[in-house]
């Protein structure tokens, strides 16, 4: 692991191309119509025949305030009276999901996103955690993965004790950029001091992980001024981190509109900002775990790794990927078993379908045979960087040489150019593909030569 990634620029400039991030697949671009709350509720109770544990994703769609490069699904609003139709259409989803799951299926992981949970107050806090412990087996012993993302502008000390106090434990902090002028030009001023009262008091209070979120290519961002936000972060000693790649789509979303794309970096200077940020981690003690995201030597994500456990799924990387996700809330995906299912991403249209009694899934997926073969290959290269193809045979009964037999000249390609080694028992990504370990799954991604690949962030 210690040449767990090398930067390579004639390979990045080569393979940095538009594609998907791969938290499912089939990706969610293939969900269609044609599922709907039938096949959710048959695939609940698949779920409570096979005592599947669980994972809870609840979608809180409300935000003060807009960042301008947000692509989330949120409501923009100052009125905090709307949380409170929004909770009780999220109750009535509850009892109608609960209702065809065992008592005793355990929730190992939960998590909060949006939005901002904290949109909340701590009364609404409260009663949606009663609700969640009412219809779910949720732990009391704090061994679950129990976490929520913070908006340091929208918590205190106070809101950290009562979360720490609800079972919490642990955050993931949006952060993005400490330069004022790049804050300014995305409409999110945040200062250092705000984001490190939040970490320091999830520190004293013992939660037991702290994420945070950056973002490089915003506007006005340079590589010198980012490189002094990445100096900043390191020293807040975060567990882990995500650097993600600012996907500007203002075609897609409304409020990346009002971002001036001439202010936004260029290819090259993303570049520098990318590789000074995986120099800068790298030096400061933290793994690179893959898709933008690292981590400490002693956290769960880089154990998992190193003992090839680790799994992705819409939560992104994960040590629970065994179990059923269940999605709460606008916007929300489950995935469980073979089934890939999603709720309305219109507020109104969620409600109004919760309040006639009725699930608001509107969309989704049943996985066929050869989207579970293919979703294997992709977990084992995103999560692992090496596959077995003994372990696929053996899987699903096939000859993995004469199964993806027409992919093997690209295959061979990225094998010449050092992206990949390619033997005849495996796949290994080599440190310098370990980025674009996203263009070596495109490889085995059947849909994708039908997809318009400008729905997709490029891969740097």
């Amino acid at each position: 692991m210690l040449d767990a990634i090398r930067w390579d620029t004639d390979l990045i400039r080569r393979y940095d191309l538009a594609g998907p991030r791969y938290t499912s697949y089939p990706t969610a671009v293939q969900f269609n119509s044609q599922v709907g709350a039938f096949d959710l509720l048959h695939a609940l109770r698949d779920s409570r025949k096979a005592q599947r544990p669980l994972s809870l994703y609840v979608h809180i769609p409300f935000c003060a305030n807009i960042c301008y490069y947000c692509a989330c699904n949120k409501v923009i609003t100052k009125d905090r009276s709307r949380a409170l139709p929004y909770l009780q259409r999220l109750e009535q989803e509850m009892q109608l999901i609960a209702c065809h799951l065992a008592p005793n299926q355990r929730v190992e992981q939960l998590h909060f996103g949006g939005g901002t949970p904290t949109f909340l107050n701590h009364d609404e806090l409260r009663q949606l955690m009663a609700l969640l412990r009412k219809h779910f087996n949720l732990l009391e012993d704090d061994s679950g993965d129990y976490g929520i993302e913070i908006d340091p502008r929208e918590a205190d000390w106070s809101t950290m004790g009562l979360l720490r106090e609800l079972g919490f434990n642990r955050v993931s902090i949006g952060l993005q950029d400490l330069d004022p002028a790049v804050q300014r030009a995305v409409n999110r001023l945040q200062s250092l001091e705000e984001t490190r009262a939040v970490i320091e008091a999830a520190r004293t209070l013992q939660f037991r992980s702290i994420n945070i979120d950056l973002i490089y290519g915003l506007p006005k961002q340079t590589a010198e001024h980012f490189a002094r936000t990445v100096e900043e972060v390191i020293s807040l000693q975060p567990d882990r981190l995500s650097v993600f790649n600012y996907a500007h789509l203002p075609e897609r979303f409304m409020p990346q509109r009002r971002i001036n794309g001439s202010e936004l970096p260029a290819p090259a200077e993303k570049l520098e900002m990318l590789q000074r940020t995986i120099e800068q981690l790298t030096a400061a003690g933290y793994r690179y775990i893959g898709m933008d995201h690292f981590a400490l030597p002693d956290d769960e994500l880089a154990i998992a790794q190193e003992e090839s456990t680790l799994q992705r799924n819409f939560q992104g990387y994960t040590t629970h990927g065994h179990c059923d996700l269940i999605g709460l809330g606008v916007s929300a995906i489950s995935q469980i078993g073979d089934l890939y299912c999603q709720n309305s991403s219109d507020l109104t249209h969620y409600q109004n379908a919760l309040a006639g009694a009725q699930l608001a899934t509107s969309r989704g997926l049943v996985c066929n045979a050869d989207d579970r073969l293919r979703r294997e290959v992709i977990q084992q290269l995103i999560c692992n960087f090496s596959l077995k193809f003994e372990d696929i045979e053996k899987a699903f009964n096939i000859d993995f040489r004469g199964y993806f037999n027409e992919l093997w000249p690209d295959l061979q390609e990225m094998d010449d150019d050092g992206l990949i080694q390619l033997s005849p028992e495996a796949i290994t990504v080599l440190p310098a593909g370990r980025l674009l370990v996203r263009s070596v799954c495109m490889i085995f991604d059947a849909y994708l030569g039908q997809q318009n690949r400008q729905r997709f962030s490029r891969v740097i």
